[in-house]
């Protein structure tokens, strides 16, 4: 599913390196972007620790020395990322407060989708978008934690808004809801085919396809959540 889209970003990545004189007070900074971009490019099991300090123009002791082993620094990405999932959920505060009936629903997957869009699209978040559309999907040690850490509790935030914005609904359905938009949006987020099978009018990842996006989903939901308008007889 990634292939196509990995084959793009990894030669995108390779002609972004890290300055090789970054001063010593950025040198930290200079080992958590250049890990971003090498997991997001090659895998968490993929990299080293000597690779990341090469790509960084550090020595490889200061990558032990700011963060300890390996998957410290892979935390640590995420960590630096945190107020992505801060401004998701404020949105969806805000979604749930202000916005009423069938808008509601499409104001909760707006908020859901519209930041990660608008990283994806920028210089300094394409590699951290990519990274979690690669890495969370796999079921490693160091990706559960990351997940219990910064995205389950978000995950059940909007789990919990979704349950609420269509009545009748069951919340195990809602996590099913939520789910199969997740995995609408990383499948957008990381895929190129597209291009191709619209014969060259579309663009991979184009943010204007967004709205599109968030109509696609809202409707999805929709249509599942949405309470049996026939009571159900009882049997005698």
């Amino acid at each position: 599913m990634y292939k196509t889209g990995r084959r793009a970003f990894n030669a995108c990545m390779e002609m972004q390196q890290v300055p090789a004189a970054a001063p010593r007070g950025e040198r930290r900074q200079a080992i958590l972007l250049a890990a971003e971009r090498l997991f997001a490019q090659r895998g968490y099991h993929g990299v080293t620790i000597r690779q990341i300090a090469e790509q960084a123009a550090v020595p490889l002791a200061l990558v032990g020395y700011y963060f300890g082993p390996k998957h410290e620094l892979f935390h640590a990405i995420f960590e630096q990322w945190r107020h992505t999932v801060d401004e998701r959920l404020a949105l969806l505060a805000q979604a749930c407060s202000s916005a009423a009936g069938g808008h509601r629903l499409r104001a909760i997957v707006a908020a859901f989708v519209e930041p990660v869009l608008q990283l994806r699209a920028s210089a300094e978040g394409e590699a951290y978008a990519l990274l979690v559309a690669r890495e969370l999907a796999y079921r490693t040690p160091e990706a559960e934690r990351v997940l219990g850490d910064f995205f389950d509790p978000m995950a059940h935030a909007f789990i919990d808004a979704l349950h609420g914005a269509c009545p009748g609904s069951t919340r195990p359905q809602a996590a099913w809801a939520y789910q199969f938009a997740l995995g609408a949006l990383i499948h957008h987020i990381s895929d190129h085919r597209v291009q191709r099978l619209s014969r060259g009018r579309n663009a991979p990842n184009d943010p204007k396809a967004g709205a599109l996006l968030v109509d696609f989903i809202s409707a999805g939901i929709g249509a599942v959540l949405q309470p049996d308008p026939t009571p159900k007889r009882r049997r005698a």
